[in-house]
């Protein structure tokens, strides 16, 4: 029988949604949920809570200031303020985008962003997004971007506040690396310096990949039947040492623990039948639904979701549906934080 969008809807107070980030990051509560009981934790704990032998996989992606506040200059036409939230590089120069307001823009169109940066619409989608030329490429796009840009908040968070400087910082994980997500991957927001080093003291291993996470990871999902909704794609880069490393833990009977749903999506996407892990560069689409067989991750460490939502879906099929609408039962009651700043789960496979 076919799951619909409405078997993954609950309701959530509005006072639950996470206007700013604990402090400090590892002060967050976390719900651990095993398929026998809950248990209110915090995410400080966690290097007792995991077991000695366990090897965390972090996405080290670095969110770029992707928020752009700009005018469109037309021949003939009064100035008109954009709001462009950039989602995925196409090349050096280009990039998709969303645009507010979209019907606002024509092919042709050219956008002023601050002095010293100009795109042109290339194209216009039937989605709505549009296809950016930027007058300036490579490092010197990113330059501009790093000065007139700003983080790119989710909606629900901005719609309850304006971006603020310290977001910056916030909406980063600790331990970013190559730029190009243009959302953070916010389990790993999480995690403090001291968390990462006390992990190897207790015998848990980590590595990392990369998958730059795309602002279509906001997008409803408006088909009913959920089986005919589209993903967005997003790339990613699964390093050989990481899919050794992964490879070695699973033939030694050893638990891997995914920070996040963006590192569970691009380990499951590169996995074999045979639940082998090959090295991954490219774009995956994958959209994991209850039903979904899991190769590789035992673990996952994720935040609480929208409801009606693709990530909502996918730990439903992680640790099961019945049991993650009462584990969110349990979070609404207790007053858990949702959503990117808010609080954690820790959820185990169902079997």
């Amino acid at each position: 029988m076919s799951l619909l969008l409405s078997d993954f809807d609950f309701e959530l107070p509005e006072r639950l949604i996470a206007r700013y980030p604990a402090r400090p990051r590892d002060a967050a509560r976390l719900l651990v949920v095993r398929p026998d009981r809950l248990d209110d934790r915090q995410v400080s704990e966690l290097p007792m809570i995991l077991r000695p032998g366990d090897l965390m996989v972090f996405n080290d992606t670095r969110v770029i200031p992707a928020q752009l506040q700009g005018r469109r200059a037309r021949s003939g036409s009064a100035e008109v303020a954009i709001e462009i939230t950039l989602h995925k590089r196409v090349d050096e120069k280009s990039w998709q985008a969303f645009a507010k307001p979209g019907r606002r823009l024509a092919p042709g169109d050219r956008i002023r962003f601050g002095q010293d940066l100009t795109a042109e619409v290339r194209e216009k989608s039937p989605a709505g997004d549009i296809l950016l030329g930027f007058d300036q490429a490579g490092p010197e796009l990113m330059a501009a971007l790093h000065r007139l840009g700003a983080m790119p908040l989710p909606p629900y968070i901005r719609k309850l506040r304006p971006v603020e400087t310290r977001d910056a910082e916030d909406y980063q994980t600790v331990y970013a690396g190559p730029e190009g997500a243009v959302a953070a991957p916010t389990a790993g927001l999480h995690f403090t310096p001291g968390l990462l080093q006390e992990l190897p003291a207790r015998g848990i291993e980590r590595t990392t990949l990369t998958l730059h996470v795309g602002a279509g990871t906001f997008l409803p999902v408006k088909a009913e039947r959920i089986e005919e909704h589209r993903m967005h794609a997003e790339y990613g880069e699964i390093p050989p040492a990481a899919a050794e490393a992964i490879n070695r833990a699973k033939s030694e009977g050893r638990r891997i623990v995914a920070v996040g749903t963006t590192s569970l999506r691009l380990l499951e996407s590169a996995a074999g039948a045979d639940g082998h892990l090959a090295p991954f560069a490219g774009e995956t689409e994958i959209f994991i639904t209850p039903g979904y067989r899991f190769r590789i991750v035992d673990l996952l460490m994720t935040n609480f979701h929208l409801p009606r939502s693709t990530l909502f879906m996918l730990v439903a099929a992680f640790a099961g549906l019945e049991r993650m609408k009462q584990a969110y039962a349990h979070a609404i009651a207790s007053d858990y934080r949702f959503f990117s700043y808010g609080d954690a789960s820790l959820l185990e496979r169902a079997a």
